[in-house]
């Protein structure tokens, strides 16, 4: 019962926080994920992605009500992106859990320097 009042919690915290920012999930849920609830990295950044999934559509659909998305933008980068996501999620298994830890921590600090300069 613990653990699912965590795992509530994270949800919650993590749509605000997504919902406020637009971004941030993933950022959020796999270090909750392994360390929280102590899933493997590979399966805490799978998660994190269906997590994501109805997390985004919801997101989206309130956006689009109040007329905040630039498609024109948008649309490109959803095609570029679906692509790096269908190779990214055919590559996770093979990528060791240190090297992947290290990869995703650099890239957290990368984007918290850069939205703080």
């Amino acid at each position: 019962m613990k653990d699912k009042i965590y795992l509530i919690i994270i949800g919650l915290f993590t749509g605000l926080v997504n919902g406020i920012f637009g971004a941030g999930g993933g950022m959020l849920i796999v270090p909750s994920l392994m360390y929280i609830v102590h899933l493997d990295e590979h399966k805490a950044h799978s998660t994190a992605i269906t997590i994501i999934l109805p997390l985004c559509i919801i997101s989206t659909y309130i956006y689009f009500k109040n007329n905040l998305i630039d498609f024109k933008l948008g649309l490109p980068i959803a095609i570029g992106s679906t692509i790096g996501g269908y190779l990214g999620a055919k590559l996770l298994k093979n990528i060791p859990k240190q090297i992947l830890r290290k990869a995703f921590s650099i890239l957290i600090i990368y984007v918290s320097i850069r939205m703080i300069i």
